[in-house]
């Protein structure tokens, strides 16, 4: 087994991308969900983003016996009393970014402006065969627009509007999301642990 391999427990391209520009220049062959023939079925039941990152990445690394970073990410909505938090990907319907998008709408739909704030969060976690786990964290603060805006970015992209930048996460750039964004915080702090782990 090549040690300088990592699985990114994903299958979305956009969210490998992001991770393949940080671990390539560290001479790491990446590997996603998608080159792998038969990926085991793993149930994410846990009650916060840390414990499903974590059952997530254990299952792969325990199974295949091979580094793997797992995140798990969601949007909290203060006048939701946090939601749709954990449950963030099947708000409504798994994985149906519209339906999310939509379901979320129609909670808010009396709720003004300036109580719409919310917080995008991502926990990631590296587990290897020999090391304990990694985990750090990354947040942004924004508030959730009454109608999407923009076309770019997936999942709550197109409603959650950052005031400081006159624009959603789906009216930026990759690299202006990336400088920003919940998982581009939390990469900056993997950058900032990752090597010492490693060694």
């Amino acid at each position: 087994m090549n040690l300088k391999k990592i699985l990114i427990a994903t299958k979305n391209p956009g969210k490998a991308r992001e991770f393949r520009s940080f671990f390539e220049p560290r001479g790491f062959k990446i590997i996603t969900l998608n080159d792998l023939e038969n990926p085991p079925q793993i149930i994410e039941n846990g009650r916060s983003f840390t414990e499903n990152a974590l059952i997530k990445a254990n299952a792969l690394t325990k199974k295949l016996q091979t580094t793997t970073l797992a995140d798990d990410s969601g949007l909290m909505v203060s006048a939701l009393n946090g939601e749709p938090g954990v449950f963030s990907a099947r708000y409504a319907a798994d994985h149906d970014d519209a339906a999310n998008n939509q379901k979320l709408l129609n909670k808010l739909v009396n709720v003004p402006n300036e109580k719409r704030d919310a917080i995008f969060h991502t926990t990631l976690v590296v587990t290897s065969p020999n090391h304990q786990p990694l985990i750090v964290e990354g947040e942004v603060k924004g508030y959730i627009l009454q109608q999407p805006a923009g076309h770019d970015g997936f999942g709550y992209d197109p409603l959650f509007y950052l005031p400081q930048f006159y624009k959603t996460f789906a009216q930026m750039s990759v690299a202006e999301k990336n400088q920003v964004s919940h998982r581009g915080q939390a990469i900056k702090r993997l950058a900032e642990k990752f090597d010492d782990w490693w060694e």
